[in-house]
């Protein structure tokens, strides 16, 4: 293995758990930032949609920029702007000054969401064998290890611009460190015969929105996961608060675990066994959660759910990307960005639904996502992939 994929492969390591740092002490400070603002929760749930429009406006952006320029110069641009921009909520005074700076945070999380995802894509192009679970995995590491720190800085009493400033700066300095060891661009004239010279005006293939749309409906389920996982124990099933916060800490346990050894398992088993079985453990733990009457099957219905989520998204982000190298970029910011919607969506449309049926039951609409997602793995055989470690053995 040559030296400068490993390098490159370290530094796309720190490139998401720097994302990951950087958007945690985001949620970390949201009250405190609130509280400065002078802001209601629901004016914070509208400002908060400015985010998600900033990160799919600058996902739209940097996906055709990797392709043009190269993963090795959006994922330095996009780091940059998004460690800057974090400073700016934690200035903001105002309704007006912090939808501003949510817009250009979302803008820059977008940016380097899409070009680190883009730069792992070649990565795994060069290992010839799945390793972009891990790389998702260590994005969520970032945000415990933002937690931690956000929480002994609160703890301490130092003000948002501060916190926010220096952890502003800090992001510099990785995005600096880590820039040299980025991959070069690799030559056009590796991709398929039938991407030359299509580089624009080329209509995107309908596979490809079917990546999007899977996407969209599983981080649909994690944003449900998300928002709704604490309020279920404590609401339908009587938990106390301390109780109830395991229900989200079972989940994101779990899916980080689940995302450290699923590379493993597409190596040798493929994508498709873990879109399919993943998806489908996924929708029986939450069919668990939402029949559950006891905390215990709960927790353990909310632990299935991620670790059954933990391998499906990056089977969707790695096929895109290697379904045209030409284009890898723009698809890849294709499925992120209909999946970051997806994740805005799922405690938009559960919310509503309350108004009809329990909590519980409004579960069965991710239910069916899982298992729609289960039905159509097989997506994953068509196009170009990397090849499983047993054929990657026989090269």
């Amino acid at each position: 293995m040559e030296r400068s994929l490993r390098i490159g492969r370290l530094a796309t390591f720190a490139c998401f758990v720097l994302n990951g740092f950087l958007m945690g002490m985001w949620v970390v400070h949201i009250p405190v930032v609130e509280h400065r603002a002078g802001i209601s929760h629901a004016v914070l749930g509208w400002l908060l949609l400015l985010l998600g429009a900033g990160a799919v406006a600058g996902m739209g952006i940097a996906g055709p920029l990797a392709d043009r320029f190269g993963a090795r110069t959006v994922v330095p641009a996009g780091a940059a702007l998004c460690s800057a921009t974090l400073v700016l909520p934690g200035l903001a005074t105002d309704v007006w000054t912090l939808g501003a700076a949510l817009l250009a945070l979302g803008f820059g999380n977008g940016c380097l969401d899409v070009g680190m995802n883009a730069h792992a894509v070649q990565v795994e192009r060069g290992y010839r064998r799945p390793v972009m679970s891990a790389f998702h995995a260590t994005f969520s590491l970032g945000g415990v290890l933002a937690a931690l720190v956000g929480a002994r800085a609160l703890d301490r009493g130092w003000s948002p611009t501060v916190t926010l400033g220096a952890t502003a700066l800090a992001g510099l300095v990785v995005t600096v460190l880590t820039a040299p060891a980025l991959l070069r661009p690799e030559p056009a004239g590796q991709a398929a015969p039938a991407a030359a010279g299509q580089r624009t005006r080329r209509r995107t293939p309908r596979r490809i929105w079917t990546l999007a749309a899977l996407a969209l409906m599983l981080m649909l389920c994690e944003g449900v996961a998300n928002d709704w996982s604490v309020l279920h124990l404590r609401d339908v099933l009587g938990a106390p608060a301390a109780t109830a916060a395991l229900a989200y800490g079972a989940f994101a346990t779990a899916m980080t675990i689940g995302r450290l050894l699923t590379d493993r398992v597409a190596a040798r088993f493929g994508p498709v066994a873990v879109l399919r079985h993943g998806a489908s453990v996924a929708a029986l733990g939450l069919t668990a959660v939402a029949l559950s009457p006891w905390t215990p099957l709960a927790l353990t219905g909310w632990a299935l759910f991620g670790a059954g989520l933990s391998g499906c998204i990056p089977q969707l982000f790695s096929a895109a990307g290697h379904a045209d190298q030409d284009a890898a970029g723009a698809n890849v910011s294709r499925v992120a960005g209909l999946g970051y919607l997806g994740m805005l969506a799922g405690p938009a449309v559960i919310g509503p639904l309350t108004h009809a049926v329990p909590l519980n039951l409004t579960f069965f609409l991710p239910v069916t996502c899982c298992l729609v997602a289960a039905c159509a793995a097989g997506i994953l055989r068509s196009g170009r992939r990397t090849p499983t470690l047993l054929e990657a053995e026989t090269v």
